[in-house]
């Protein structure tokens, strides 16, 4: 294959992500059920467990609405890896694959578009959250940031899904596999409950949970708190794990037979 400039890679990469775009478009179901399953998850806890649970700050909504938008960009990087994994079923991949563009730009065009459509999705639970009692109270510099934060923890965990998606090769398969590592993150982590009240070894893991830190930096940027080592915390895992998925996600594809 010739060699692509890293202008035109970008190139390719923008004009897949339209493409990704348009099929979202076309099928808009996927975009309500990546939002479902957090709308859910917020009315819950938020009325039927908040009651009983005892936050820092006495208000639930405000502990728990940071959580709930960290976990929409985890329900919303599942999507890559079902994307991808019904791509290569269909025979998509072959065909993107016969034509003169940069190996990766598939990946990075899906990876790219899904992060649209997580902020679309972010918005949209953050109008749910105003409504359950969210009441942010930080400066508007410090609240952007947290979203930024959360778009980039959902882009990461893009990269993550797609390498499983390359991995398993049907959609179902694809689902069941990003599930199984999103719940025990999820719940073994401060999303919902403080660490405090965890038992030693399951708050040891917390602690260092990408989950527990990302949503810890959420809270303090938008409802306060001190947000410099969480949030150190979040990027240094960002790092990692883009070091670690991004090269073995193309390094799976281009292999693909």
């Amino acid at each position: 294959m010739t060699r692509v400039s890293p202008r035109e890679a970008l190139s390719d990469a923008l004009v897949m992500a339209q493409r990704e775009l348009g099929a979202t478009l076309r099928k808009p179901a996927l975009l309500v059920v990546s939002i479902v399953q957090p709308v859910m998850l917020l009315l819950i806890f938020r009325y039927v467990f908040g009651g009983a649970i005892r936050t820092p700050n006495g208000s639930y909504a405000n502990y728990l609405l940071p959580a709930i938008l960290v976990l929409t960009g985890i329900f919303g990087s599942l999507m890559t890896g079902i994307g991808i994994s019904e791509d290569l079923a269909k025979g998509v991949v072959d065909r993107l694959r016969s034509l003169p563009m940069a190996r990766a730009a598939p990946l990075v065009g899906r990876t790219l578009s899904d992060l649209v459509r997580n902020a679309v999705s972010l918005v949209v639970m953050l109008g749910v959250g105003y409504l359950v009692g969210f009441r942010p109270n930080q400066s508007i510099d410090r609240f952007l940031a947290a979203m930024a934060l959360v778009l980039a923890f959902a882009y990461v965990f893009s990269w993550i899904s797609a390498t499983i998606g390359l991995l398993a090769r049907d959609p179902e398969t694809a689902q069941s596999l990003g599930f199984i590592w999103v719940f025990p993150l999820t719940f073994a982590s401060s999303a919902f409950v403080p660490t405090h009240s965890m038992p030693a070894a399951i708050q040891a893991f917390a602690q260092v949970n990408p989950m527990t830190l990302s949503v810890d930096a959420v809270r303090a940027l938008t409802v306060g708190g001190h947000a410099t080592t969480p949030l150190l915390g979040s990027l240094a895992w960002f790092a990692a794990l883009l070091l670690v998925f991004v090269p073995l996600a193309v390094s799976r594809y281009r292999a693909l037979e």
